[in-house]
């Protein structure tokens, strides 16, 4: 009992601990300047059975190694998942209190600003300390999160960062996990318990992205920026973007657009405004234009009587609209041609990592696609900049997956996620739709209001983009499609339903998406679709887990996918999955999700050359096809 009570104590602190997340990226300029702290630090996992181990053993007082336990402390790189890096099967499915620490030394010329420690992403909850003094917590993984260390810190001497993580889930967190307890059952130990979650990918823990240092000036700093297209002429002769600066304090601003290359188009000596620019270079997504990603840069200077800061924020103008049957990006309707994702990989599981990163858009362009879903999370901030660079569409989705009881708490932390979501993205001109979530169990009457309230709260944080929900049940069940601007729909014919009958495919999808379209009268996009495939398994006639059969259950929704297009009904099609991914250990899985047209190290499936030459027919000719798949790609 007094176990169960300790694990409850920490997650009711896990249930309200929800942290707003720092606005703006660490970047260097003129004035601020950045310092990483990735690489190896020290780990030390305590018992699941005694989550107050640590913490009573004051475990962030002094380095791990001089801990009670400091023979058992081992290397973990940052960023990483910790579950696949070491051999010991205790780590590969820990659930509880993990702890990390590293030391550190801050640049004599430092003394004079103000240092924010910053994480990109840790899963779940964390607790940090700063030689020994609590810094801060943060609790929701996905996200960013910073504190103000300049008081905590040595100056001419060794400084030492401690984290605590739990990637513990509960009934009100996002997502959520379920726990069950075996108190009688002679076959377990004393206090065992297992944590469960219905959502279909790996439960990774770890510090998963970047672990940044960086300094403001110690009077006045910029808090945030946002940058919005308000107007883009029809002709494309002029557009203008309005732009807000927040800063700690009272002070002046300077905002200078810069193209490209560097030359001024557009100033202003206010810290709020609209500036109009004149035949300006547009942000196109890729294969929409021979210029795709143009990005400028927004140049903001801070000041006050002591000091002043500099931020460079980088910016596309392009102009979003949307309608009950279409989805416009500068004007032009868009149609989506893309995947679902996930941040998964070998042996780093979700940690960020950039030869990797680079590889996927690279391998992304070639399939010619110009989309994809955050499934079923926000992915790192370096890939919504790869994505805004390379002119990849985004459906920005939030951590919401398989949600059920709709209680007030769990409410409450949806929009904080929601909240923290857009306070980060919503400069990528990438990011096109936030997405509210993926397959609820939206079936009950509560949802419909629930779904309401969130997409509501959305629309008053940002107008400029629409909202998505995925949904997965009967369009007579459905009740979430009410809320949101345009719908999502994940159907498997072929796969979880008329396993096996291939020429039931193209009926099935045509006659369910049209009373989805009679039902809610919104554009569609057939978020998810495919079949598991064993990289290397053929047979003739096809049977399912073969390459072949893929590649005909693909070409079955190909068929369906045209005629609805047609139709004026579907706006996009997303096939699941990019790639290949780990999943929970579970007898209906093999070593994961196979459903990837690229297996989990990258390596084509016959489906990739399927679906290459279908993204790259739908180009719609609107540009000069340079990199068509009968040319090497560039």
């Amino acid at each position: 009992m007094l176990l169960l009570t300790a694990l409850l104590n920490w997650m009711s602190i896990y249930c309200v601990g929800l942290c707003q997340a720092s606005n703006l990226y660490p970047k260097d300029s003129s004035v601020r300047q950045t310092k990483s702290l990735d690489g190896i630090w020290n780990f030390l996992s305590q018992s699941s059975l005694d989550p107050e181990e640590g913490f009573r053993n004051k475990w962030f007082e002094s380095p791990l190694l001089q801990s009670s336990e400091g023979e058992r402390v081992m290397d973990m790189p940052v960023p990483s998942s910790f579950n696949d890096i070491t051999t010991l099967e205790s780590l590969r499915d820990f659930v509880g209190w993990v702890w990390y620490d590293r030391e550190f030394y801050i640049p004599s010329h430092w003394n004079d600003a103000r240092v924010f420690l910053h994480f990109g992403s840790a899963h779940y909850t964390s607790k940090v300390w700063i030689n020994g003094h609590w810094s801060r917590n943060h609790s929701g993984g996905h996200l960013p999160f910073e504190s103000d260390i300049t008081q905590l810190l040595h100056r001419g001497r060794s400084n030492r960062v401690t984290v605590a993580l739990n990637n513990t889930l509960g009934a009100e967190t996002i997502p959520q996990g379920k726990w069950k307890w075996f108190h009688d059952d002679p076959i377990y130990p004393a206090g065992y318990f297992e944590m469960q979650y219905s959502f279909d990918f790996f439960n990774y823990g770890g510090i998963h992205r970047p672990v940044t240092l960086y300094t403001v000036p110690k009077s006045i700093h910029i808090q945030d920026i946002k940058v919005v297209t308000t107007f883009v002429a029809k002709d494309f002769l002029r557009a203008n973007i309005t732009y807000e600066v927040i800063l700690s304090s009272e002070g002046s601003c300077s905002v200078d657009l810069l193209d490209k290359h560097g030359n001024q188009v557009a100033c202003s000596t206010n810290c709020s405004g609209i500036l109009s620019v004149v035949q300006p270079h547009l942000w196109w997504p890729y294969l929409m234009s021979e210029e795709y990603g143009y990005l400028y840069t927004l140049k903001v200077s801070a000041r006050d009587s002591q000091t002043r800061d500099e931020y460079l924020q980088s910016t596309g103008i392009r102009f979003l609209s949307w309608d009950n049957t279409t989805f416009k990006i500068n004007h032009t309707p868009f149609y989506f041609r893309g995947f679902g994702r996930h941040e998964d990989s070998n042996f780093r599981g979700k940690g960020l990592d950039l030869p990797l990163a680079t590889k996927d858009y690279n391998l992304i362009r070639w399939t010619g696609a110009n989309s994809y879903r955050t499934s079923h999370y926000p992915y790192a901030e370096e890939l919504m900049d790869f994505a805004d660079r390379n002119g990849i569409v985004i459906i920005d989705e939030c951590p919401g997956v398989n949600l059920e009881g709709f209680k007030p708490v769990l409410l409450e932390n949806h929009l904080r996620v929601m909240e923290s979501l857009i306070a980060r993205d919503k400069n990528h001109p990438s990011v096109v739709m936030w997405s509210l979530g993926n397959e609820p169990r939206s079936n009950v009457p509560e949802a419909k209001g629930y779904f309401q309230t969130v997409a509501d709260h959305v629309r008053s944080l940002d107008t400029s983009r629409p909202t998505i929900l995925v949904m997965s049940y009967p369009v007579e069940d459905e009740q979430g499609g009410y809320a949101v601007d345009i719908l999502g729909l994940n159907r498997y014919y072929g796969w979880y339903s008329q396993t096996g009958q291939l020429k039931l495919i193209a009926n099935g999808t045509m006659n369910e998406i049209r009373k989805w379209n009679k039902k809610f009268g919104k554009p569609l996009i057939l978020t998810e679709y495919g079949g598991d495939t064993i990289s290397g398994f053929h047979e003739v006639p096809s049977t399912i887990f073969t390459e072949e059969y893929q590649v005909e259950l693909m070409k079955e929704n190909f068929l369906a996918f045209d005629r609805l297009r047609d139709e004026g009904i579907l706006i996009g099609e997303m096939i699941w999955n990019y790639a290949d991914f780990m999943t929970k250990q579970d007898y209906v899985r093999a070593w994961g999700n196979r459903k990837g047209i690229f297996t989990r190290d990258r390596h084509p499936k016959m489906s990739a050359h399927v679906l290459r030459e279908r993204y790259w027919n739908m180009t719609d000719g609107l540009i000069v096809r340079v990199n068509s798949p009968i040319r090497e790609n560039t």
